[in-house]
């Protein structure tokens, strides 16, 4: 019933979590199915009742469960479930089809990112301004792939903190994960060049404190980014900057 997902697991409880959390992610128990009691996970994992409970605990807190006294653990409707938790993200994509995932990202960011950019641009520290500025530097500075898509990474992540507003934050916090499956896929592309001189216009705008222009800036750079990725995943032509 239970497979393991991948990433790096700290301890025994957090793997029985992981697979158990996996299971749920991926349909194999469903929403209001009953969980194994505590003994059956143990004889079927191989773990001691106090690791179960543990990561019954932690199943939860993410509200991907809940727990009763006499009817034992259930799986909550996906409604209730805490997408933004980094584990919670880390089973989805372990357990999503790719471009249904890719297309779900996209439509959040348009969503969001044009509004965090105005916002940054009038909200922003002048330490806010010199991570933004510090990540499009990086990016063009990058050596490699993999720095890149770190550098365009730290830059999205910067502008949602920039927003000096908690309610951006975890969206911030959930682009490690989230955005770097996109991205990667993106960094193989020969539209950096443009894709660079996009990225410095939105960092442009949020550090001259010009909303308007760096919600333009955002939604140009977010619809040719999916643009180009579309292209890439098609192993079509990509257009020239």
């Amino acid at each position: 019933m239970f497979r393991s997902a991948s990433g790096i697991v700290r301890n025994l409880h957090t793997q029985v979590a992981d697979r158990i959390g996996t299971s749920i992610i991926r349909g194999e128990v469903r929403p209001g199915d009953p969980l194994p009691s505590e003994m059956k996970i143990c004889d079927m994992l191989g773990v001691s009742r106090p690791v179960v409970r543990e990561a019954i605990r932690i199943l939860t807190g993410k509200g991907l469960i809940e727990s009763r006294a006499k009817s034992g653990a259930r799986v909550r409707p996906p409604e209730a479930w805490s997408h933004l938790d980094p584990d919670v993200l880390r089973w989805r994509l372990a357990s999503t089809d790719v471009d249904a995932y890719l297309e779900k990202l996209f439509a959040l960011r348009n969503a969001v990112e044009p509004a965090a950019a105005a916002l940054a641009a009038t909200a922003s520290s002048a330490e806010d301004r010199r991570a933004i500025t510090r990540a499009v530097e990086d990016m063009e500075a990058a050596p490699d792939n993999d720095a890149f898509v770190e550098a365009d990474i730290a830059f999205h992540k910067s502008i949602y903190m920039a927003t000096r507003n908690e309610m951006f934050w975890p969206i911030a916090q959930m682009f490690e994960i989230t955005l770097r499956q996109s991205f990667t896929i993106a960094a193989t592309g020969d539209h950096r060049k443009r894709a660079l001189a996009e990225h410095r216009a939105v960092m442009e705008a949020i550090c001259a404190g010009d909303p308007a222009a760096a919600r333009a800036a955002t939604v140009k750079l977010l619809g040719n980014s999916a643009d180009d990725l579309d292209r890439i995943r098609s192993r079509a032509p990509v257009r020239s900057a």
